[in-house]
């Protein structure tokens, strides 16, 4: 895996870089569900690496945030593993020193994807009023940012920080709007680990590459 992932030295922050070629393991490698074996090419986190650089976020928000409580805005459904593992790391790095972090923890439902396709209408589904937001810092932990970020600002928060598993690649890439970054990916349809292809494949532990079977399968 070191011949194809790669840190970037310049901010340690911006993730683990996979690189454009890299095409994931084979699926023999694991287990998964076993009614996904069509509908899934590869495996292209393993659900190991992801846990491991979770944690290492989690040290970040720690040494960043130190005697600040926060308040962690999960963004459903698909950042709801990442939120809850996230969490996890940060409650037990502060059992086992003398920097615990007070977290409380809101959801908000973002919708932007028809099958794998982003749309330009997002929507904000359950809890519009974020007016609790007010003076506390927040963690974000999702991936539809901007139209996000802009409506909590108007909530006057004392600070705002977006934690993201995963930053896809764009050629029109603007600078990331996310301050914690898991993985820096390629522009591919990835699944699993809470993340959905209309509603499918949550249940996978690893992060797979859809395949095109799996995309005419479950195609609304």
């Amino acid at each position: 895996m070191s011949a194809l992932l790669q840190m970037d030295n310049a901010g340690m922050k911006r993730g683990i870089v996979i690189k454009d070629d890299w095409p994931g393991y084979s699926l023999d490698l694991f287990t998964y569900p076993e009614h996904y074996h069509d509908d899934i090419e590869s495996v292209y986190i393993p659900h190991g690496v992801i846990m491991n650089r979770t944690e290492r976020l989690a040290h970040y928000i720690m040494d960043d945030f130190r005697d600040d409580n926060i308040m962690v805005l999960c963004v459903l459904k698909g950042g709801y593993k990442f939120c809850a593992d996230l969490v996890e790391f940060i409650k037990i790095l502060g059992r086992n020193s003398n920097k615990y972090l007070e977290t409380r923890v809101e959801f908000i439902r973002l919708k932007s994807y028809l099958n794998d396709q982003s749309t330009e209408d997002l929507h904000i589904i359950g809890c519009r009023d974020l007016s609790f937001l007010r003076g506390k810092a927040i963690v974000d932990t999702g991936k539809t940012m901007k139209a996000l970020l802009k409506h909590v600002e108007t909530f006057e928060p004392k600070m705002v920080k977006v934690a993201g598993l995963l930053v896809k690649r764009l050629p029109n890439m603007a600078e990331s709007l996310t301050d914690y970054v898991g993985f820096e990916i390629p522009n591919r349809f990835v699944v699993g680990y809470a993340l959905d292809y209309n509603e499918y494949f949550r249940d996978l532990n690893h992060i797979c590459v859809l395949s095109r079977t799996g995309k005419m399968k479950y195609k609304i």
